[in-house]
């Protein structure tokens, strides 16, 4: 019994899109925003650490009422991490998205393409 025809385009090859411009691009802008923001929070985070280690005085100074300095920044840390998320998702919508949607459309049509004009064996005997 014959079945019908694989439908879907064939998976790209992940090797020729690593190894495109493009993609070398879109890794770079990645990176470019990932890594100093990474280094960035890292650092504030340790900054945290080592404040509430060695500088106990300062951490326990009070603000307002019962809040102190050391709560100030915990709860700070949790306001860049939000800050940082909602900073990379417009990041990715702008910068990252378009160029691999792009990517991916060249390459699927280009996949597409190559598979249309290979003949399979089968076909070829028929």
């Amino acid at each position: 019994m014959d079945t019908p025809p694989n439908e879907e385009p064939a998976p790209p090859d992940g090797r020729r899109i690593a190894q495109s411009q493009e993609f070398r691009e879109l890794r770079g802008s990645f990176r470019g925003f990932a890594f100093p923001v990474t280094a960035g929070f890292i650092l504030w985070y340790l900054l945290y650490v080592l404040l509430s280690s060695y500088a106990p005085g300062f951490m326990a100074t009070r603000v307002v009422g019962h809040v102190n300095v050391a709560l100030v920044l915990g709860l700070l840390q949790f306001a860049s991490t939000f800050a940082i998320a909602a900073c990379y998702a417009r990041f990715a919508d702008r910068r990252l998205d378009p160029s691999a949607a792009a990517i991916r459309e060249s390459h699927r049509t280009g996949a597409a393409g190559r598979r249309d004009t290979a003949r399979l064996p089968q076909e070829a005997a028929e």
